[in-house]
C-alpha cells in the first residue's frame, strides 16, 4: 500500500517585475491548479494561513483581496471574523495562485467576497469544488453587471466602494438579523468617519486639478482619475493590456513615450506591482523629462493599512505630484 503525504509546498510568489504574459495560459494552468488544490482539501485537511482581519465573531467572512477584506471587517466589526487571501503588496495579484490552505479557508466561510470579472478566476473554481449550503457569495463584478474583458479594479472607483460596502452590510444582515441595526451603524459609521478624508482629498484634489493632463501604467486609475477630475490621456488599450499582461502594440507604446516625452502630462502614475521592463523604460523617459511620478498598487501597502488609510496615502502623493507639477 502507497501513502501520500497530505502536503502542499507552494510556488514562491512571483516578482512584480513578472506578470504572465498570456491571460489564456494563466488562466488554463490556474484551472489545472484548483483542480489539484480542490482534491487536496478533499482528501487532507489543512490549516488556513490567510490573514485576520478582525475578531471572533459569529460570522466568518473570507474575502479574496484585503481591500474588501478591510471593508468588510469595519462594517463586520464584533460580530464577524474576517479574513484575506492576497495580502502581499510584493506580489502581483493577477499572478496568484492559490493554496490548499487557501481552498480550506474558503471552504469554511458563512460569507465569501470575489471581486470577480477575471481578476480571481481561481475562487469561482474553488467554491465550485467544495459547495456549502448556507454559505453566500458576493461578487463584485456581478453586482454592477460587468462582463469578462471589463475593468475589474472596483476598488479604485469611489461610488463603486459605497455600493459594495452597502452589499457587504445587506448579506451580513441576511446572515445575521438579529444585529441588523448594528450592521447599519457600522456602515453608517464606516460613510461618515470612516472615508471622510478619502472624500475630502478626492473633493479637493478635483477642485484645484480639475482637467489636468496625467499618464498612468494601467487600468487600476482608470476608474479613479475621472472622480478627480484628471484627464487621463494614455491609450485605454495600452493600460488594460499592461493590467491583462497581454501584448501591448507598436502604437500605444509610441503614443505613451511621446506623451511623455513632449510633456503632453504633467504627472505620470503607475503601479509598483507590475513594474514590467517597459513601464521601467517610461518611468525613465518621466524622471529625464522632470515629470513627477506617483505609485500605487493593487493591494494594501502596507499590508496592515485600511481601505482608506492605504488610499488617502495615495492621495495625498498625487495631490503632492499635481502641485509639483502645476504650481497650484
Amino acid at each position: 500500500m502507497y501513502l501520500v503525504a497530505c502536503t502542499w509546498m507552494p510556488n514562491p510568489p512571483r516578482s512584480r517585475l513578472s506578470r504572465p504574459r498570456s491571460t489564456t495560459t494563466r488562466q488554463v494552468i490556474a484551472s489545472l491548479f484548483v483542480v489539484a488544490m480542490a482534491a487536496l482539501v478533499a482528501a487532507c485537511g489543512s490549516t488556513s494561513t490567510a490573514a485576520t482581519t478582525s475578531g471572533s465573531g459569529s460570522i466568518r467572512v473570507v474575502a479574496d483581496e484585503n481591500f474588501w477584506g478591510s471593508i468588510a471587517s469595519q462594517l463586520g466589526g464584533s460580530k464577524t471574523t474576517v479574513q484575506s487571501i492576497i495580502v502581499n503588496p510584493a506580489q502581483d495579484p493577477h499572478a496568484y495562485e492559490p493554496t490548499a490552505s487557501d481552498a480550506r479557508t474558503l471552504a469554511t466561510a458563512q460569507l465569501v467576497i470575489v471581486n470577480g470579472v477575471g481578476y480571481d478566476p481561481w475562487a469561482p473554481k474553488l467554491l465550485a469544488a467544495n459547495p456549502a449550503s448556507g454559505r453566500t457569495t458576493l461578487t463584485v463584478g456581478n453586482l454592477f453587471g460587468l462582463k469578462q474583458g471589463d475593468n475589474p479594479h472596483r476598488w479604485y472607483s469611489p461610488t463603486d466602494v459605497t455600493d459594495v460596502a452597502h452589499a457587504i452590510t445587506a448579506d451580513l444582515t441576511k446572515l445575521d438579523p438579529k444585529d441588523a441595526s448594528y450592521f447599519s451603524q457600522q456602515l453608517n459609521a464606516f460613510e461618515t468617519n470612516g472615508l471622510a478624508q478619502y472624500h475630502a482629498l478626492i473633493s479637493q484634489i478635483k477642485s484645484r486639478y480639475a482637467g489636468v493632463p496625467v499618464g498612468a501604467s494601467e487600468s487600476i486609475f482608470a476608474l479613479q482619475a475621472p472622480a478627480l477630475g484628471l484627464n487621463l490621456v494614455t491609450p485605454y488599450s495600452f493600460m488594460k493590456a499592461l493590467s491583462e499582461g497581454t501584448e501591448v502594440t507598436a502604437q500605444d507604446t509610441i503614443t505613451t513615450e511621446r506623451q511623455i516625452t513632449s510633456h503632453q502630462i504633467k504627472v505620470w502614475i503607475y503601479n509598483s506591482q507590475n513594474a514590467t521592463p517597459l513601464i521601467q523604460r517610461l518611468n525613465a523617459l518621466a524622471r529625464a523629462a522632470h515629470i513627477p511620478t506617483v505609485t500605487i498598487t493593487e493591494t494594501l501597502d502596507p499590508a496592515n493599512y485600511s481601505f482608506e488609510q492605504w488610499q488617502v496615502a495615495q492621495l495625498q502623493r498625487i495631490e503632492q505630484a499635481l502641485h509639483q507639477a502645476t504650481g497650484r
